[in-house]
């Protein structure tokens, strides 16, 4: 899968269904970077702090002309209800199939049985694309997590949205 043709459901701001591409055609301003945090799923307490401790600082993202999109490898309906207690000021997508994921070589830990549940398997990761030629979109920077603890600091994040000027 190309990443011009990653397509998910958004239960956030921004494009539904939501694409890179649709994403940057749709910013107010021009995008330097898509920032991807790809979550374990929605039980993850990990996951569920990251998203809000982002939107705590997002504005950050955006004065470095960044755009934030998590990824939730769950139905649109479990996605929902992050969105309806968190209110993120940036896309949240549904990936029941684990698309995403897969694209962007998330881990996914034991085996046959942390394919079958993502809870014991699958780890975070994080994703910044340089997306600044929408023609050659292209990854920046990628942390992918060896436990569910194991995530970029926001700085860092920052930082490699910053190292693309």
């Amino acid at each position: 899968m190309s990443h011009q043709e990653f397509s998910l459901p958004n239960v956030g701001p921004g494009p539904d269904p939501l694409s890179i591409s649709a994403l940057v055609a749709a910013a107010e301003e021009p995008l330097d970077a898509v920032v991807l945090l790809l979550q374990r799923d929605h039980l993850c307490g990990n996951c569920r702090r990251q998203v809000q401790a982002v939107a705590d600082r997002y504005p950050e993202f955006r004065e470095r002309h960044a755009e934030v999109v998590s990824i939730v490898p769950e139905s649109r309906e479990r996605v929902a209800t992050w969105q309806e207690s968190y209110q993120l000021p940036y896309p949240l997508c549904a990936d029941p199939s684990t698309a995403a994921g897969e694209a962007f070589d998330q881990p996914v830990r034991l085996g046959p049985l942390g394919r079958l549940s993502d809870l014991l398997g699958r780890m975070p990761a994080a994703i910044v694309l340089d997306v600044r030629d929408p023609e050659a979109v292209a990854v920046a920077y990628a942390h992918r997590g060896r436990s569910t603890w194991d995530r970029p600091e926001i700085d860092e994040l920052l930082a490699a949205i910053a190292a693309l000027e």
